[in-house]
């Protein structure tokens, strides 16, 4: 991953459902976030509601995910031109993304970004995750 003046620096992108385990990758710090998002994207299910903020406001993601069969509901950038059909009240669903976010830096290893090599990030990400779907979730700790 690459340095920066405070240390190395990494972004974990997720795509989460209420249900299963979340997708996760791994990028540079300094990477914008929609380049995760078509290795992300492209495992979706007919029907399946896609719900993401305005970076991820791209026209070639839009036409992916319907490619796919999936609804996407994106919040459109100021100053587009083109607006596309957005919901406030489905948008709301997507606080799973951010409370799954925050349980994961309840590991200091995780939040303080310990690791040297990207890989074992992104492994110590994965083993935190399943750690949160069998303790947290199982006893509705958080």
């Amino acid at each position: 991953m690459e340095r920066s003046r405070g240390g190395l620096t990494t972004k974990i992108h997720a795509v989460t459902d209420r249900t299963a385990c979340p997708c996760l990758a791994i990028t540079e710090g300094q990477t914008h976030d929609i380049k995760a998002a078509k290795e992300l994207l492209s495992g979706l299910k007919q029907r399946q509601l896609i719900l993401a903020d305005k970076a991820y406001d791209a026209d070639w993601l839009r036409r992916q995910i319907e490619a796919q069969g999936a609804v996407h509901n994106i919040p459109n950038r100021k100053g587009k031109t083109w607006d596309s059909c957005f919901s406030k009240s489905l948008y709301k669903d997507r606080n799973l993304v951010e409370r799954f976010f925050n349980k994961i830096k309840y590991f200091r290893r995780i939040a303080t970004r310990y690791d040297k090599l990207g890989s074992s990030y992104f492994a110590m990400g994965k083993l935190v995750n399943i750690f949160k779907l069998v303790i947290f979730d199982a006893t509705g700790f958080i």
